[in-house]
């Protein structure tokens, strides 16, 4: 056991039900909607996940007429905004008495101690103190509130006060002072109080932004053959080989098995694009002289946007491309530059639009759509998360020799992230942001991480000493929309759970409040009995490696399309999302994946416990009852069957009081990570490869890894399917459970009225029928089964 996990940690690691305050609520108390001269049975409003923060907002317009400096001639206006000890300030104008601003200041009401708003126009000044032009004073009191969907309120002109306030002084100001919430349109783009010192990248990086990833499409490259392909030595036939390069991914296929100059492959190189098609596809024909040399004897650049886009299995056209050869040699002189068409290749390619591009592991995927917009299907549910608060957040880095935190949170859904405001300097940040996204299959899971920003422009150093610029991890939460009932509201505090080189440390808690709302509840029945994954997944699979490494290139192409955004989404919050290291060696993770199995055949165990104890009479009634229903079943052997199906619906109406009340999370006893070895941390935060000094131990080392890595993932694999099956009566999946339970009552009666050889004698026909009567999808019981949720979702 680790000293480090103390036995109260067990409840810190658990979740917990909050009663936060949802929904809108008018500005002196009382809930809207909720009685009164507006009632409804649900509020409106869009933001009835969140709790309602109040905000002061000032939005600075222009400024005109301003008087010039008398020493300087000249006029280089800025804005300040005070409210208290909280001012925000607007950047300066040169030289020039008519300046347009346009930016909205957005002040906490909670924070705010000071009865007046006050506008001060002041004239920057290269040395000394800045110059005072005039202010404008506003009465807290008599400041308006705005209620969305109510209009923005309109900006006035004011004339600018002297210093005491007793007469005016010339020149305007443009300005609206109005109460509102995180509702209002200002609010996104408003400069918060506690980031107004902020300057430069800072600024825009603590803005809550929606980003979407780009739409990525498989590349297939069928080189099939090449005629008159020459090497630079005409004496002897080249051993060609094809070298193809999409972007940074490179593919090559095999060498042509004879030496000949019109070789032949028929081979298909997978590539992953992403639109726009910015690159191209970059085809060279390449003889291997040596083990160590090869030569191009021509190559080819093609762009993307040529090739045909296939929404099915059906065969596409194959062309021929003119290879360009160069000569080399300084005999040549200029004609080196020159275009030799002097061989060809033969290829087949296609944009395939009916796969659905994996960048994020099957067991966590939020998106199972195709590429092809064509073949999308209706929305079947909606999917709404208001992310609410943080507490107990852990200092993550020292600004001015204190610890502290700017923290905000990212959510991954489908093609949408979204990514919450920075909230600076606080261990327990409100950010009551509410999204929502359209939901095409339920057996799919919405990722949360919360960060620590160290792109704020300031001089934070992380609280462990390490100088690197990266974006701290503080926790992540996943949760399968299948376990969560329709139209309930769910809000639960999420521990946060970080496994280290230390061990395993909560850096705080997320609180979120999630609702499923059902569109079509026919829809989504009907979705349990297809395939999780478009069909052409089943028609033409990809190899166990073709994935693995398809789904790196896919990962890299969203977080290098993601960090070129404003704010940039960082690479590492997006492999931190997608859950880029999953594949690597632990020992932990095997353990737990082991003990997984064990506690599957725990209950089979039991059962053969319980039949041992039938044989040796412990329980003189309980035998003598086995004994009748065995003389039963021997007599009047159709009964077997019903009577199965029976006491499954049986056990599944009795487990649905024992039903869980809330989503699952990360299980820190299920994952080994309380009881975790010092020594298992140190090889599972080691490097790949490893950095042990020997060579042979490290080449050792490294393959061990490698292959217990494979295992690790086919014993989890068992596990899922075990636990699937443990799914199907246990109401995880409420929808899917109510399914299995009606299907086995059905079931019952049928194969009570049916004659048990009937229906021996049909389902053995059925199971021997001809191959031309199978189909290549799965069948319908299949796909349902692999539907089911198992408790990969709640590993760490």
């Amino acid at each position: 056991m680790n000293p480090l996990a103390a036995p109260n940690h067990k409840e810190e690691f658990k979740l917990k039900d909050t009663k936060p305050q949802l929904g809108e609520r008018w500005p002196h108390g009382g809930p809207r909607g909720g009685g009164g001269w507006i009632s409804s049975e649900r509020a409106t409003s869009t933001y009835d996940l969140v709790e309602q923060m109040f905000y002061l907002y000032v939005r600075v317009v222009k400024a005109k007429d301003l008087p010039t400096n008398p020493v300087t001639g000249s006029c280089d206006p800025y804005v300040e905004v005070k409210v208290g000890n909280y001012k925000g300030t607007t950047k300066h104008f040169e030289k020039k008495t008519n300046p347009e601003w346009n930016k909205v200041f957005a002040f906490s009401k909670e924070k705010i101690q000071s009865s007046i708003v006050e506008v001060f126009v002041r004239e920057k000044e290269m040395v000394g103190r800045d110059d005072y032009i005039g202010k404008v004073v506003f009465d807290m009191h008599e400041v308006p509130t705005r209620v969305p969907p109510d209009s923005p309120l309109a900006p006035q002109w004011y004339r600018l006060e002297d210093r005491r306030g007793d007469s005016k002084v010339k020149g305007e100001v443009m300005v609206a002072v109005w109460m509102g919430t995180q509702a209002d349109e200002a609010f996104p783009e408003a400069i918060h109080s506690d980031a107004a010192s902020l300057e430069g990248e800072g600024v825009f990086s603590v803005r809550s932004k929606v980003y979407v990833s780009p739409k990525l499409w498989y590349l297939r490259v069928n080189v099939i053959e090449a005629q008159d392909v020459e090497p630079d030595d005409k004496s002897s036939l080249p051993q060609a080989f094809v070298k193809a390069q999409v972007g940074h991914q490179v593919l090559k296929t095999k060498l042509c098995p004879t030496p000949t100059i019109n070789p032949m492959w028929n081979e298909d190189l997978i590539f992953v694009a992403a639109e726009p098609f910015e690159e191209q596809l970059v085809l060279t024909v390449e003889n291997k002289v040596s083990p160590a040399k090869d030569e191009v004897m021509g190559r080819i650049n093609l762009p993307l946007h040529i090739f045909e886009r296939r929404l099915d299995h059906r065969p596409v056209h194959s062309k021929w491309f003119n290879l360009e050869k160069f000569g080399f040699g300084a005999l040549e002189g200029d004609r080196r530059h020159e275009h030799k068409f002097s061989s060809r290749v033969h290829l087949r390619v296609c944009l395939e639009g009916a796969y659905h591009v994996l960048d994020e592991s099957t067991l966590y995927i939020s998106d199972t759509r195709p590429t092809a917009r064509q073949l999308w299907k209706h929305p079947i549910g909606i999917l709404e998360v208001g992310i609410l608060s943080a507490q107990g957040l852990l200092p993550m880095k020292t600004k001015d020799g204190k610890g502290t935190t700017d923290a905000y949170c990212v959510a991954k859904y489908g093609l949408k992230w979204v990514r919450t405001r920075t909230i600076i300097g606080s261990f327990n940040p409100k950010w009551n942001e509410q999204y929502t996204w359209e939901v095409y299959d339920p057996c799919t899971v919405i990722t949360l991480g919360v960060f620590d920003n160290r792109h704020l422009g300031g001089n934070e150093k992380p609280a462990a000493g390490g100088g690197t610029r990266v974006d701290s991890r503080i926790g992540k939460v996943r949760i399968r929309l299948s376990t969560l009932e329709t139209d309930k509201i769910y809000t639960h505090s999420y521990p946060l759970l970080v496994l280290q080189p230390s061990g395993l440390k909560k850096m705080g808690e997320v609180q979120l409040a999630v609702r499923f709302t059902c569109l079509s509840l026919a829809n989504m029945i009907y979705l349990y009995g297809h395939p999780l994954l478009p069909k052409m997944h089943y028609l033409h699979p990809f190899t166990v490696n073709q994935l693995d490494s398809l789904r790196y290139q896919a990962m890299n192409i969203v977080a290098v399309r993601l960090g070129r955004a404003e704010p940039p989404l960082r690479k590492e919050v997006v492999e931190y999302m997608l859950d880029v290291d999953s594949h690597m060696w632990s020992m932990r993770r095997s353990k737990a994946n082991f003990f997984r199995i064990v506690s599957l055949f725990s209950g089979v165990i039991t059962i053969s416990k319980w039949l041992g104890e039938v044989c040796k009479w412990k329980n003189p009634v309980t035998t003598v009852l086995v004994h009748v229903l065995f003389f039963i079943l021997i007599c009047y052997p159709e009964l077997i069957l019903p009577t199965i199906f029976l006491y499954m619906f049986l056990i599944g109406i009795w487990n649905y009081r024992l039903r869980p009340r809330h989503p699952p999370h990360m299980d820190t006893k299920l994952s080994w990570a309380e009881a975790v070895h010092p020594d298992e941390l140190d090889e599972e935060f080691d490097t790949f490869p490893t950095s042990k000094q020997q060579d042979v131990v490290k080449m050792r080392y490294d393959r061990l890894r490698s292959v217990a890595g494979r295992i690790q993932t086919v014993v989890g694999d068992m596990a899922t399917q075990g636990e699937r099956f443990q799914a199907l009566l246990s109401w995880r999946d409420p929808r899917a459970t109510s399914l299995f339970v009606l299907i086995c009552l059905i079931a019952a009666v049928a194969l009570y009225i049916t004659p048990f050889k009937i229906i021996a004698l049909i389902t053995g026909l059925f199971w021997l029928r001809h191959p031309r009567f199978r189909s290549k999808m799965p069948s319908v019981p299949n796909n349902f089964f692999r539907r089911l949720p198992s408790r990969a979702d709640s590993m760490l």
